[in-house]
C-alpha cells in the first residue's frame, strides 16, 4: 500500500483477515465498539508504538482507524512520515458500522461514552454555565464565547483541542499494561 491509501469500509471488509488494524481512538471509544481484530493505540501514543508498527507493517498490510477518517489520516501521515506504509478506512467506525459490518465489544464492562458525544456534553455544559453566570456576572458570558469560537475553529480545521483535553482524562487514557501488551502482540 502506498503512504496516501485509503480503504472504505467495503474493501476493508474483504481484506480484514489479511490487514493489521490500529485503532487510534482513546480506550473509552476503542471500548464503545470497534473492528473485529483492532488494536488500540490512541494517536498520541504513536510515536511510541513505532518500532512494533514498522514489524506489524513488514508482515503485511497496515489499516489505521479512527471514529471519521481524520484521525487515521493524521496518523497515516505520521507513520509515513517515519517510512511504514498504512491504509486509512474512509469514513472510519462510523461508515463501518453504518454498512453493517460487524463490530467487537467488550463484555460485562460499561465502556466510555465516545468522545464526540463527550464533547458535546463539556461544550453544551460550558456554554450554559457560561450564559447562566452571564445573568450576575456580565464576564462569564465570555466563556460561552470562547466555546462557540472553539467549535467554529474545530469545524473550520477539522481539529478539537476540547477532544484532546478530554482525551487526557483518566477513562480515555490507555493502561500501561493494555498498551505494553499491545505493542509486544504487534511486535511478534
Amino acid at each position: 500500500m502506498a503512504p496516501s491509501t485509503a480503504l472504505t469500509a467495503d474493501q476493508a471488509s474483504v481484506r480484514l483477515h489479511e490487514l493489521t488494524v490500529i485503532d487510534v481512538r482513546t480506550p473509552g471509544e476503542y471500548a464503545s465498539g470497534h473492528l473485529p481484530g483492532a488494536r488500540n493505540i490512541p494517536l498520541d501514543h504513536l510515536d511510541a508504538a513505532l518500532p512494533a508498527l514498522k514489524t506489524a507493517a513488514a508482515r503485511g498490510g497496515l489499516l489505521i482507524v479512527c471514529a471519521s477518517g481524520a484521525r487515521s489520516a493524521t496518523a497515516c501521515r505520521h507513520l509515513a512520515d517515519h517510512g511504514i506504509t498504512a491504509a486509512t478506512l474512509t469514513g472510519g467506525t462510523t461508515a463501518w458500522t453504518q454498512l453493517g459490518h460487524a463490530i467487537d465489544r467488550p463484555t460485562g464492562t460499561r465502556a466510555p461514552w465516545a468522545m464526540d458525544r463527550q464533547v458535546r456534553l463539556a461544550a453544551g455544559a460550558l456554554v450554559l454555565t457560561g450564559l447562566i453566570a452571564g445573568q450576575r456576572w456580565n464576564a462569564a458570558r465570555w466563556l460561552s464565547a470562547s466555546v462557540a469560537g472553539g467549535l467554529v475553529l474545530s469545524a473550520r480545521t477539522n481539529t478539537c483541542a476540547m477532544a484532546k483535553v478530554l482525551g487526557k482524562l483518566p477513562y480515555n487514557r490507555p493502561t500501561a499494561t493494555d498498551l505494553d501488551a499491545t505493542l509486544a502482540a504487534l511486535a511478534d
